[in-house]
């Protein structure tokens, strides 16, 4: 097994190790792995665009977000701003999941920190979130939860007593775990070998405690991540490492059609820019055999990475229609360690043995022909040309989740007079309407 420790900042060391002396906590023999993806949308020339990324149906009922975070808890500031609408930023933090490895039950406390951005989603239920503000007698609080403890100012989730229950001698807890129809692509994390958390609910009724094999949280930001992407032709991508560190396993994909190619690149160091062709001589893959050979390249480069074997299959499986199915321009990458370190802070009590964190990066690209097209159509919108609004509902339909940034990039090119506004925005909701 390779030992990776958790590398945290200063700050966060020194109260880890300040607060585990104070509570006379050695050093556990518990292993945490997390993985997780940030996604961010680039135009043909490079730089980040501002998109929704909270308009994505497929998190289970069950999981905590805002609009329902416990009783007692309510978001800081405009309702509006903790609502799928509300958010416009230029990250997307998806699925983050932490596994606990151990052989025999024991309790943790875990906290990640989020500075520069806001964690939405969450499950099991955290003790203690931010920013939030909590009421002075939250209803049924469990004897073991400091209320005043679900207080925080900054962006940050703390699930503390955190129990951790190992799967041999308790096969009767997976009749536990919560399960949803719309939740397969959050249920395919659970195929490891993980142990069995219990964490409690805050929740008054027969449900004390919440029970998964993993630790779940999302959110957003405004931040950059080290990669830029630019496309000054159709059938070339540019990649430049802005970063400090290096940047590993890069995957550059094109995928059009049922049928797709893609490159990988080993490393790519900080400053360094690369030419790729995104056009396959001798012509694309099926979809099928891309997608296949994708996933085992991936599952291999993540295992090499630090995951096991059965962590990376399940993080391919969890996102493998998005990142190998999907029309388009993309580049999946390693974030180095520094990086996830840096922008997401973690600290456990006792401190684990061993602690592995791959993040991967995924950068999806609009091309200078996607562009060029949407531009001409709204422009035959703006002037009145009768089917051009079904041609442009029809493009933004294929960006599914990833239309809106293409759309504004777009529309401020075209410059449409105000009365004219209300029309061409009309064809971008209409887009998101089942059809």
């Amino acid at each position: 097994m390779k030992t990776k420790h958790l590398i945290i900042s200063a700050v966060s060391a020194l109260a880890l190790e300040t607060a585990a002396i104070a509570c006379g906590l050695p050093p556990s023999q518990v292993v945490v792995h997390e993985w997780g993806t940030f996604t961010s949308v680039q135009g043909a020339e490079g730089e980040l665009l501002d998109w929704k990324p909270l308009e994505t149906p497929e998190l289970p009922k069950f999981v905590y977000d805002w609009k329902h975070p416990a009783p007692g808890r309510k978001a800081i500031g405009p309702n509006a701003a903790f609502t799928k609408a509300g958010f416009i930023t230029l990250q997307r933090m998806e699925t983050p999941v932490i596994y606990f490895y151990s052989d025999k039950e024991q309790t943790v406390d875990l906290t990640v920190r989020f500075p520069l951005g806001h964690i939405t989603e969450w499950f099991p239920q955290a003790q203690q979130m931010g920013p939030s503000i909590a009421s002075t007698n939250p209803v049924a609080t469990p004897t073991n939860i400091q209320p005043a403890d679900t207080f925080a100012k900054e962006s940050m989730i703390h699930w503390r007593n955190l129990q951790l229950i190992p799967t041999k001698g308790h096969d009767d807890l997976a009749k536990l775990l919560p399960q949803d129809p719309t939740g397969n692509r959050y249920l395919s994390a659970r195929e490891t070998d993980s142990t069995f958390l219990r964490s409690a609910t805050l929740a008054p009724g027969n449900q004390p405690f919440d029970y998964e094999k993993f630790l779940f949280y999302r959110g957003v930001g405004n931040f950059s991540t080290p990669l830029r992407a630019s496309m000054s032709s159709d059938n070339a991508i540019t990649i430049v490492n802005n970063g400090k560190e290096k940047l590993s396993r890069l995957f550059v994909l094109r995928i059009k059609n049922k049928a797709g190619s893609f490159e990988m690149v080993s490393d790519l160091k900080p400053g360094e820019p690369m030419n790729i062709s995104v056009s396959r001589q001798g012509g694309d893959l099926p979809l099928e055999k891309l997608s296949s050979r994708l996933a085992d390249e991936m599952a291999g480069a993540l295992t090499q990475a630090g995951l096991y074997p059965r962590e990376a299959k399940a993080m391919v499986k969890t996102w493998k229609d998005s990142w190998f199915q999907e029309d388009g321009i993309r580049v999946l990458y390693l974030l180095p360690r520094a990086w996830t370190d840096e922008t997401l802070p973690m600290a456990m009590i006792p401190a684990p043995a061993e602690a592995v964190r791959i993040m991967v990066g995924r950068a999806e690209v609009l091309t200078p022909e996607t562009e060029r097209t949407l531009v001409g159509l709204l422009e035959k919108a703006k002037q009145g040309d009768a089917d051009a609004p079904d041609q442009v509902r029809s493009l933004l339909r294929g960006l599914g989740r990833f239309a809106e940034p293409a759309f504004y990039r777009a529309f401020a090119r075209v410059k449409p007079q105000p009365d004219q506004v209300p029309k061409l925005v009309a064809l971008l909701n209409d887009a998101h309407k089942p059809h």
